[in-house]
């Protein structure tokens, strides 16, 4: 199997670590989706690399794939397709008035097309933080479209793959009311695979035990940390003005929630019934903080899971904190919030 390279902390380097994920890779490869594959977790964890060895794995397979990523820096990098169905993909874009500012209908016009006019294709849709892009309201409308076109084909195909990224916890939530997505959690980075980052990076760097505290295993907060020369307060306070977390008003009951959810975050679940505790866990989720990850199962994952506890890093039976840095910030602002 072909493996990307991908840019990690200025430099050029191959797919790192998840043996786990490309095996399963392979197994949808082989065998297609149904019904649309949502792969959810961390900012950062890797998400974007996961899906770029997707195409990899499906254009070696024979797949014509369609990839979309609204929030790509570089214009080149929103619409990338196999040039297989480059005619497909002028025409498509020819007919759709501004095609970038509605480019994830783009990208299901182009898999329509593609069944249409070849014979019997196997065709893939990756999509990269779309439900961002277009919106929470929109989330629901695309996964539809995306299963119409499993579902409802204008021609005949022989496997079909969509694949759409999220790290919007709301999402999760709205999408998963219906039974027209399955949700697969990617975490951030098992040790090993972390490992294999860390020693890429040239010293003097702080050991490998305190990076791995501070990110869990997060490849972009290791590649931030190096790129800040290792300014880990200077990341929490980034993280704490992204997140609004210095003006985030909370009452007195809700800042008393947030200790205990900052030492265990499974108090979550465990007080699930309480109106505060709810709240909380609403914003921590919606601020992309905290994900919820509830089980074990590896059918649910893409990858390894993480372990049911990890004190240290924040990680709970069913909700853990994005990373430690995370978890740091919003312990910060408590200092500081209004209530």
């Amino acid at each position: 199997m072909s493996k990307v390279r991908v840019r990690f902390a200025g430099r050029e380097v191959e797919f790192v670590d998840r043996e786990t994920a490309l095996r399963q890779l392979d197994e949808l490869a082989e065998r297609g989706t149904f019904p649309v594959h949502v792969v959810y977790g961390p900012e950062g964890c890797g998400k974007t690399v996961l899906l770029m060895q997707a195409r990899a794995v499906l254009e070696d397979r024979g797949y014509h794939v369609v990839y979309v990523d609204p929030l790509a820096r570089e214009a080149d990098h929103v619409l990338q397709y196999t040039p297989s169905i480059r005619d497909v993909v002028m025409r498509v874009l020819a007919s759709i008035p501004e095609p970038y500012s509605r480019i994830v209908d783009v990208a299901i016009g182009i898999a329509r097309e593609a069944v249409r006019r070849l014979r019997r294709p196997d065709v893939a849709v990756l999509m990269d933080d779309v439900f961002q892009a277009v919106g929470v309201d929109k989330a629901e409308m695309y996964v539809k479209a995306l299963l119409n076109l499993i579902e409802h084909p204008p021609g005949s195909y022989g496997k079909i793959v969509v694949i759409v990224t999220s790290s919007e916890g709301v999402t999760r939530a709205r999408i998963g009311r219906h039974d027209w997505a399955t949700f697969r959690i990617l975490w951030n980075m098992p040790r090993d695979g972390f490992t294999q980052l860390y020693d890429l990076l040239p010293s003097p760097k702080p050991s490998l035990d305190e990076a791995w505290r501070w990110t869990g295993g997060n490849p972009r907060a290791l590649e931030r940390l190096y790129g800040a020369g290792w300014d880990v307060e200077g990341a929490i306070d980034d993280i704490a003005k992204l997140r609004n977390l210095k003006v985030w008003a909370v009452s007195g009951e809700e800042r008393d929630v947030l200790l205990e959810v900052l030492e265990d975050p499974d108090t979550m679940f465990r007080r699930a019934h309480e109106e505060a505790v709810r709240k909380m866990r609403d914003q921590l989720i919606e601020k992309n903080l905290i994900i919820e990850i509830w089980d074990r199962d590896r059918r649910s994952w893409m990858d390894v899971p993480p372990p049911e506890r990890d004190v240290e890093l924040g990680i709970g039976r069913y909700y853990a904190w994005q990373t430690p840095l995370h978890r740091e910030a919003v312990r910060r602002a408590l200092g500081t919030v209004r209530g």
